[in-house]
């Protein structure tokens, strides 16, 4: 199962105008893309009361997977 995780190729449309990830193409896109909505949440969830370290968790939980996206984007990231 994992093999099919890891598969070759693109999965993330590049961007038609600025810079960045489109939209998934194949389910591994789709199902990164759950994650870190799912990670954020949690993260905001964990940590409602204090809104400092909330603040900065949720930035970090929002550009840890970042290296991913720009990864597996079909293209690259560049400016169109």
């Amino acid at each position: 199962m994992m093999h099919m995780f890891l598969r070759e190729g693109p999965w993330f449309r590049a961007k038609r105008r600025g810079y960045g990830t489109g939209m998934p193409i194949v389910w591994q896109g789709w199902f990164l893309l759950a994650l870190h909505i799912a990670l954020i949440t949690g993260v905001a969830v964990a940590l409602q009361g204090r809104p400092v370290a909330m603040t900065i968790a949720v930035i970090l939980a929002g550009l840890a997977p970042m290296p991913i996206y720009r990864a597996r984007t079909e293209g690259g990231w560049r400016w169109r």
